[in-house]
């Protein structure tokens, strides 16, 4: 099975357990799954390309040391973003020590962004990732065209993609949103 396929199918118990057994498909799996999730966080906290490919290779590297004393494998994706979190905190507070203070343009009482906030919208963020992830194929891929392009596709690019006729991507788009809602509604949003 292909990790892209794993991480769509499997349970977050079942790719832990598999890769506390040394599973390579798993762990793929598992990066898959939660990848965007890990990534979005350094961008939350402004950090630079460098910093965040370094905050993103050092919370799989703190997983993969810490995985046999998670103890609530359903808070994995949350688990993920706190030590994302903290890593991105680690590399401002050290890019704040290397700064001379003549040269600090910010007030010390602004820290920031606000961790919380942070956190709440990436865990609002995956739960809509997985959301998308439960739609059929045609609706992740239409939904996908539409809404997370930069600039979306024109409805002729989409039905062209899709094999489908123009005239109804927007009576589709409306099943796929109604689908995407219920699915939300599942995951708690």
């Amino acid at each position: 099975m292909t990790s892209k396929k794993a991480a769509e199918t499997w349970q977050d118990d079942r790719l832990v357990r598999e890769c506390l057994d040394g599973s390579n498909t798993a762990w793929a799996a598992l990066i898959e799954k939660y990848r965007r999730l890990v990534a979005s966080v350094p961008v939350k906290y402004q950090l630079a390309p460098d910093d965040a490919a370094d905050v993103f290779q050092q919370v799989w590297i703190d997983l993969y040391r810490d995985l046999r004393r998670l103890e609530h494998v359903e808070g994995l994706g949350s688990w993920l973003i706190t030590a994302a979190a903290r890593r991105c905190l680690l590399v401002k507070q050290r890019a704040q020590r290397t700064v001379p203070i003549g040269e600090l343009e910010h007030d010390l009482a602004d820290r920031g962004p606000d961790a919380a906030a942070i956190h709440a919208e990436a865990e609002r963020e995956q739960k809509i990732r997985e959301a998308i992830e439960q739609l059929p194929p045609r609706c992740r891929e239409l939904v996908g065209m539409l809404f997370f392009e930069d600039p979306p596709r024109p409805y002729a690019q989409v039905a062209h993609a899709l094999g489908l006729a123009t005239g109804s991507i927007g009576f589709i788009r409306g099943r796929c949103l109604t689908k995407l809602r219920a699915a939300l509604e599942k995951v708690g949003l």
